[in-house]
């Protein structure tokens, strides 16, 4: 066998060309052959369909027969195109496809197509952000990209900065390790306060970071109560970090930033906003309004897998100055020497804990630049309408019920005569059909609904009451 090619590389594109379209070609197939959001079957099916494959690979070119050792790792390869053309298939057939409009369960975006093709480009250089020698242009770019979107949330700001991440997850860890050090420094543990919708990661972050466990604030209709918030902070002592949420998972509710941040100035509490949901309002026009108070926030979490198309990932989290991110600060001789970094080479370690990392800004900085501050907030206001349009739907027909009117692009519904169990069941038929995904939601009221999370842009009217057409034919059988 010939050494396989490289991406890179002046012969890399050619290398790379005939490949990408047996990509293309196989990722339209898996498609084709799925039909539906999901495979049918249920993860028994799929699960089969997968060993099967794996199990028995053809024979390589040239070879007249299957080899005996076949499987995930077989002895004898089977050539690059087959085995391409093989497994893509396999995984676009057996995706649950954010593109397809009836898949809409979680914040789960479809990517634009203009991103995609910019990851390409990403993994193919491979650029590694762990030291300037490894990614000279990617460096550059994520700095000014990371301080451009800080700015969008700090305008204000002494000197605004980002820090890419995984996702929400890693960005409120971040948080809570930067209070945690801010304070630490001083002999003191920080006590975080969150309310009832906040994400499950700020009090996982709070157990890995070895704080107290988050003190919780109720949310009786789905946003932090700021009469309960006020006497929980009057009754604690030593630094405060108070988690406030823009875009509950649940529901897309905002809680009241202005009013929260009023409370953190009155009693010494410091701020920090997990808008890895709704932070991309920012780009929108008719609804920024919605996050009045975010600059207000000590750190904020954003996420453009969500509310902004991009391939998973794209985390951030954003500060009014880079002085505050000070405490990440690491040295590793071979990778940002003393001399090196006083010659001028920059220090990147300290903008993440990860040492190797993708140039997942590069995507971000490419779809910003082909859209635009109006092309994105035309996109969040899309998806936006529709969520109020599926929220029409539903309130005109008699037999489904509303939870409430959608905050963001997250609609909650249920059948109006059917209980928990049943709304479960429904949802779990869709999903072994391979018919629809849609979520599940606890509703202030503590029954369960259906969770539809609107973030494709291409989804129609036509699609919508398809969708609840399914919920209601599930309902009668």
């Amino acid at each position: 066998m010939s050494t396989p090619s490289l991406a890179g590389g002046p012969a890399g594109p050619d290398a790379l060309r005939p490949l990408v379209d047996t990509v293309l070609d196989a990722l339209h197939e898996g498609a084709a052959a799925r039909v539906g959001p999901l495979p049918p079957g249920g993860p028994a099916t799929v699960t089969a369909h997968v060993r099967r494959t794996l199990a028995a690979p053809p024979a390589p070119t040239g070879h007249g027969t299957t080899p005996p050792d076949a499987g995930a790792i077989p002895h004898t390869g089977t050539g690059e195109h087959e085995a391409l053309r093989t497994l893509t298939r396999l995984l676009a057939h057996g995706a649950a496809d954010p593109a397809h409009p009836h898949c809409a369960a979680h914040l789960h975006t479809p990517p634009l197509a203009l991103a995609a093709a910019a990851d390409l480009a990403a993994a193919a250089l491979n650029p590694s952000l762990d030291s300037w020698d490894q990614a000279p242009a990617a460096a550059a770019l994520e700095e000014a990209v990371t301080r451009a979107l800080a700015t969008e949330v700090h305008p204000t700001g002494p000197d605004p900065d980002a820090l890419v991440t995984t996702g929400g997850t890693e960005a409120n860890q971040l948080a809570l390790l930067l209070a945690r050090e801010r304070h630490g420094r001083l002999g003191a543990t920080v006590q975080t306060v969150c309310g009832a919708g906040t994400h499950h990661s700020v009090h996982r972050a709070a157990w890995l970071l070895g704080l107290p466990e988050p003190v919780t604030v109720p949310a009786p209709d789905g946003t932090l109560d700021l009469t309960a918030l006020d006497a929980v902070l009057s009754g604690l002592r030593g630094p405060l970090l108070v988690t406030a949420t823009a875009g509950t998972t649940d529901t897309g509710r905002i809680d009241p930033l202005t009013e929260i941040a009023d409370l953190c100035d009155a009693h010494g509490a410091e701020l920090h906003v997990d808008a890895a949901y709704g932070g991309p309002l920012l780009f929108s026009e008719t609804r920024r309004h919605l996050l009045t108070g975010l600059d207000r926030a000590r750190t904020v979490t954003l996420d453009l897998h969500k509310l902004g198309w991009q391939p998973l990932a794209a985390g951030l989290l954003a500060v009014p100055d880079r002085a505050l991110l000070r405490p990440l600060g690491h040295t590793a001789d071979y990778l940002n020497a003393d001399d090196d970094t006083e010659a001028g080479l920059p220090d990147l370690l300290g903008r993440s804990l990860r040492t190797s990392r993708r140039p997942d800004i590069f995507k971000i900085a490419v779809t910003l630049r082909a859209l635009g501050r109006t092309g994105m907030g035309a996109l969040v206001d899309r998806v936006c309408d529709l969520a109020q349009h599926l929220a029409d739907l539903v309130e005109k027909r008699p037999g489904l019920e509303l939870h409430e009117r959608p905050a963001l692009s997250t609609v909650l519904f249920r059948p109006a005569r059917a209980d928990d169990t049943g709304v479960a069941a429904i949802r779990r038929t869709l999903l072994t059909e391979g018919r629809a995904v849609l979520g599940r939601a606890r509703g202030t009221d503590g029954r369960l609904w259906l969770k539809a999370t609107l973030l494709n842009p291409h989804t129609t009217p036509d699609d919508l009451a398809q969708i609840l057409n399914l919920v209601e034919g599930s309902t009668t059988r």
